[in-house]
């Protein structure tokens, strides 16, 4: 089997899943009990959101632990959208946000808030001019994805952050599950950074968001006492001190990580343009751990399938789009309706081998051959 999928999920880190493995034995008490035991608990979860803040240098913000991305983007959206409605109603998304960014905001228009799409510019990142022309004084909330799902590209997140601090009205989030252990961002700026531990070798079932301090939400789930007032429900310790330690490897190994993707994607993408039918979809602005193509005259869907009885496994967009429809995001940066149809996912990681990439081409050239 070949796996070439990582953007989507990532197989679980042996030293994370043994640490969750040995506290899940060992702590567990309910972290909120008063009780010796459960008071151990709540000081592995309260060291555990240190060190998270502490790898990303953020002293003014507090973390809040979550089911999964999905549920730390709703929050933002909805419950900003709630908290400072008073303020305004205006909202801005960039059309390389995830589903759950986009739904979000489609759930709050139907509520009367009114919210504009930022699109890209033919190198990826999102429209400067743009948004100057869309930002109000009631807009209250920003969200631009720091690396998308599909062609990895990194947006200026720095500069976007200081310029919205013109507008002391708005909020700005960036989901950056895409981005963490792949490249560094300064999110000192930013009001809400949303993580997904299972993108970065960590286990699935839980989300974090970082929030800075002097920033309030409305709850979208409430109930009793948590490690936060702006989400109930039981802390899962075992899945937050494997996170933190999943978070810590994905950081600290960062550049040996960069350095060993950086040299499959110049592989893949130079026998790629060999092919005249191949269209390279990632630009200057992408970063090399996703190689989205597309193959003129070619099924995205039958490729991948043909792949897929070889054991070889792609996605041909982001795993939370409707099966049958074109990759929005492809749309969304070639404006053409051929490449998003027939476009191709391929995500790296530092555990795939140099012959795993090999065979994966030229089973891709058997394949075209056909």
């Amino acid at each position: 089997m070949i796996y070439l999928d990582y953007a989507a999920n990532t197989p679980v880190d042996k030293e994370v899943l043994d640490l969750y493995y040995d506290y899940s034995l060992k702590y567990f008490a309910n972290p909120n009990s008063v009780h010796k035991l459960g008071l151990e608990c709540n000081k592995i979860i309260e060291d555990s959101s240190k060190e998270i803040l502490d790898l990303f240098n953020l002293d003014d913000f507090e973390v809040i632990y979550t089911s999964g991305a999905t549920e730390c983007n709703n929050m933002v959206v909805k419950g900003v959208s709630d908290r400072y409605k008073n303020l305004g109603k205006h909202i801005i998304v960039s059309n390389l946000e995830h589903n759950s960014v986009i739904a979000s905001a489609s759930y709050m228009q139907e509520l009367g808030f009114e919210v504009d799409m930022l699109p890209v510019n033919s190198s990826g990142l999102v429209d400067f001019e743009e948004l100057k022309k869309l930002i109000r004084d009631d807009t209250i909330l920003v969200s631009i994805t720091s690396v998308d799902s599909e062609l990895g590209l990194r947006q200026p997140i720095e500069e976007i952050a200081s310029f919205l601090k013109q507008y002391p009205n708005c909020k700005f989030h960036t989901d950056a599950t895409q981005a963490i252990g792949k490249v560094d961002i300064d999110f000192k700026d930013v009001d809400f950074v949303t993580i997904a531990p299972h993108k970065i070798y960590g286990i699935n079932g839980i989300g974090i968001l970082l929030k800075k301090k002097e920033v309030s939400l409305k709850p979208i789930i409430s109930g009793g006492r948590s490690t936060t007032v702006y989400r109930s429900g039981t802390p899962v310790l075992p899945l937050i001190a494997a996170s933190a330690f999943a978070l810590k490897k994905a950081i600290t190994e960062r550049e040996d990580r960069y350095k060993h993707v950086e040299e499959l994607n110049k592989i893949i993408v130079s026998h790629l343009e060999k092919y005249e039918i191949i269209h390279i979809n990632n630009t200057e602005k992408s970063l090399p751990f996703t190689i989205n193509f597309s193959i003129k005259g070619f099924k995205a869907k039958d490729i991948a399938k043909k792949l897929e009885e070889k054991e070889i496994y792609i996605s041909t967009k982001t795993s939370c789009c409707p099966p049958n429809s074109p990759s929005k995001l492809v749309y969304a940066l070639t404006h053409d309706k051929n490449l998003a149809d027939s476009s191709l996912r391929v995500s790296v990681s530092h555990l795939t081998t140099i012959d795993e990439v090999n065979e994966f081409l030229s089973s891709l050239d058997e394949i075209i051959g056909e």
